[in-house]
């Protein structure tokens, strides 16, 4: 990174290569830096609920390594095998029990790091309680690379829970949808996951069985804990739903739901469409009152789109079945506009070949503090070589990648 800096030359960290699609490609000729050698684990206090771990980690490998202890960090991360923590850190991943167990930002409570200049620099620490200073942690968590390169990490950890289950209905549109949801507010029971289906890629779901009808719309809400903490939040579920009209709730407990978890995780990252390039997939942050409507009017524009909604965080994941000019207009001209009347905001988690998009298309209007970011970026980064172009916003510098770049990617 030094010789690089030296050099100017352009410098694109990588993890795992699981989110390559994700944002505009690499314009300039640099170095790709694998972060696959550095794998250790440093440091594993189990009775402190913390563990330290080099970037390379995959998230597999640090689950194997916790339960030994009975614990795990509850964040969801598509193909953990692959998937590196530095990546899962870079990227702020987050996944469906983020409604429980927010983003792996709330976990990083010490990090070390490299600049763009090639200093090595860190802060945290390996205590819970650590509030000393700027909040490195914070800062580079979900920057995407483009601040500094992330080497080392201190996450805290949780209680591995005896069981999980899902708790599904299906529902005749997103009226009704917004309508169980809100009673949701008033649930006794402390759900871990509160999904919202609707498309192709749901319609036969192995563990939740067909849909009703093709045009409809699933609530699949998750919840973890002791084995008797289950079953009374399985039965006070199905009958607070029972009072508000829904007749045959689906369960789905134990080991069976363990595949379904999986399938919600790696939903963002986009299956191949017929063109054998994968499907152009977007994420859209609104508030949760807003996620029935904006969902509403997604498959409007795209009665065959797939989506996902993390419902109880206004997160929507949608695997578009639109292609080329036509995917990109969509999004740009009739999905941002929609989505920035109610507060939120689209980035493209997944830009497959033959599909050209402008990067305003890809991140939208630069946010606001734009010129404070550009300065963060211009103290770490001076020359601009650290994933140079990869996620601009129309200007001649880049932004931490928490507030308008793609939310999980994993640098090219």
């Amino acid at each position: 990174m030094r010789r690089a800096w030296e050099t100017g030359t352009p410098l694109y960290p990588m993890g795992g290569g699981t989110h390559l699609a994700c944002g505009a490609g690499p314009g300039t000729p640099g170095i790709g830096l694998s972060l696959a050698g550095l794998a250790r684990v440093v440091d594993y206090p189990a009775r402190d609920l913390t563990i330290t771990v080099e970037a390379g980690v995959t998230i597999a490998a640090l689950a194997e390594r916790l339960a030994a202890e009975g614990q795990r960090l509850p964040v969801d991360a598509p193909f953990p095998s692959r998937a590196t923590v530095g990546g899962a850190v870079a990227t702020n991943a987050a996944g469906p029990r983020q409604f429980r167990w927010a983003s792996i930002r709330d976990y990083v409570i010490g990090i070390r790091a490299v600049d763009g200049t090639g200093t090595p620099f860190g802060g945290g620490g390996r205590v819970v309680k650590n509030a000393a200073g700027y909040d490195l942690c914070r800062l580079l968590t979900g920057s995407h690379g483009t601040l500094a390169v992330i080497v080392q990490v201190t996450l805290t950890v949780k209680p591995m829970p005896e069981t999980s289950a899902f708790v599904a209905c299906d529902l005749a549109d997103f009226d009704a949808a917004e309508d169980l949801l809100a009673r949701l507010i008033q649930t006794r029971t402390l759900p871990a996951a509160v999904e919202l289906l609707a498309g192709p890629a749901w319609q036969q779901d192995p563990a939740l069985g067909p849909m009703a009808a093709p045009g409809g719309v699933r609530l699949a809400v998750g919840v973890e804990g002791s084995l008797a903490e289950v079953e009374w939040m399985i039965a006070q579920l199905q009958e607070e739903w029972r009072q508000a009209g829904v007749l045959a709730p689906i369960t789905v407990a134990g080991r069976r739901a363990d595949p379904l978890w999986d399938r919600l995780t790696h939903f963002p990252l986009a299956e191949p469409a017929g063109n054998g390039h994968g499907a152009l997939v977007v994420r859209i942050h609104v508030l949760p009152d807003a996620v029935a409507p904006t969902l509403r009017h997604l498959r409007e524009l795209d009665p065959n789109s797939s989506v996902q909604a993390h419902a109880g965080n206004g997160v929507i994941v949608a695997r578009l079945s639109a292609e080329g000019s036509q995917a990109a207009a969509m999004v740009d001209q009739r999905l941002r506009p929609k989505v920035q009347s109610a507060g939120g905001h689209v980035v493209v988690l997944n830009r497959p070949q033959g599909v050209e998009l402008g990067r305003e298309a890809i991140f939208g209007p630069s946010p606001p503090g734009w010129t404070v970011m550009q300065s963060i970026k211009n103290r770490f980064d001076p020359k601009g070589i650290l994933n140079r172009d990869r996620f601009l916003v129309g200007h001649d510098s880049i932004v931490p990648g928490t507030l308008k770049t793609c939310p999980t990617a994993t640098a090219k």
